[in-house]
C-alpha cells in the first residue's frame, strides 16, 4: 500500500524538491505552505508520516509537533531544520520528533531517513505487548500506561519505542549511545544527542509517575546509562 506523507514547508523551491523526491520514490504527497493549513491536515488527514519545517508562518513546526503528539502520538514526524540550528534539533527530538534532516540535504539522505522512520513505525515487535512494572500497566499496542492511582496517560511514538527497548532488556544497564542507535536509529552525536536521550527519560518518568529523585521504574546506572527495574521476586 502506498504511504502518504504530509510535507509542510513555506519555501516554494524546497517544498517542490521535497514533493518531487517523495513522489518519484512512490509516496503519495500532500503539501502545505504554512503552519495553519499544515496543522489542520496533520491533525485530520490519513497520514503515514509528516515532514515538517521548523520555521513556518501562522504556526511554527514546534507548535504543530506538540499538537500532533497530543492528538496523534503514533504519527511519525521528521523535522526539517537549518544548518547549525543545534538547539532546534535537540528541542525537536526531546519533544517527540522521530528524526530530522538539515538544510541543505540530498534526496538520498531524505529518502533514507523517511524509510528508516517508516520501518521503525511499522516494525513493532509483538513479543512485548503488555507488561506490568512496579504497579504500572504498560500497553504497547495502545501506547498507554495505567499508573498506580488508576490514571492513564498516552505515550508518544518515541516514548513507546524507548520504553519497549528498556523492557526487552530488563535488568541490563543500557548506554545512551546504544539507545541512540537502536531506538533513534542515529549514531551518537556528542552532548546534544545524549541530552535528547536524557530529556526523553525525564518525560517518560513523568508519564510513569516515577519520581526522578528516587526512580523505581526507569533506573539510572551511574557511568553507564539507564535500566528498567528488574522483575520483582515474590
Amino acid at each position: 500500500m502506498t504511504k502518504t506523507v504530509l510535507v509542510v514547508e513555506d519555501d516554494p523551491a524546497i517544498r517542490r524538491g521535497l514533493v518531487d523526491t517523495l513522489q518519484f520514490a512512490g509516496y503519495t504527497v500532500i503539501a502545505c505552505a504554512d503552519g495553519g493549513e499544515g496543522m489542520s491536515v496533520a491533525l485530520a488527514a490519513a497520514l503515514d508520516l509528516v515532514v515538517l519545517d521548523v520555521m513556518l508562518p501562522v504556526h511554527d513546526g514546534f507548535t504543530i509537533l506538540a499538537e500532533v503528539r497530543k492528538a496523534r502520538p503514533q504519527l511519525p514526524v521528521i523535522l526539517v531544520t537549518a544548518r547549525g540550528a543545534e538547539q532546534d534539533r535537540v528541542h525537536g527530538l526531546t519533544n517527540g520528533a522521530d528524526d530530522y534532516v538539515v538544510k541543505p540535504f540530498s534526496s538520498k539522505e531524505l529518502l533514507a531517513r523517511v524509510g528508516a522512520v517508516l520501518r521503525r513505525s511499522a516494525e513493532r515487535p509483538t513479543d512485548v505487548g503488555h507488561v506490568i512494572v512496579r504497579g504500572r500497566a504498560i500497553d504497547f499496542e495502545r501506547r498507554e500506561v495505567e499508573r498506580p492511582d488508576r490514571s492513564r496517560v498516552q505515550l508518544s511514538e518515541r516514548e513507546s519505542e524507548l520504553l519497549r527497548y528498556l523492557v526487552k532488556n530488563r535488568g541490563r544497564a543500557i548506554a545512551r549511545a546504544e539507545l541512540l542507535e537502536r531506538v533513534w536509529g542515529l549514531p551518537t552525536g556528542g552532548d546534544s544527542s545524549t541530552r535528547a536521550v536524557d530529556m526523553h527519560i525525564v518525560n517518560l518518568r513523568g508519564k510513569l509517575a516515577d519520581p526522578s529523585e528516587a526512580p523505581e521504574v526507569v533506573l539510572t546506572v551511574r557511568g553507564k546509562g539507564y535500566m528498567m527495574a528488574p522483575e520483582e521476586r515474590t
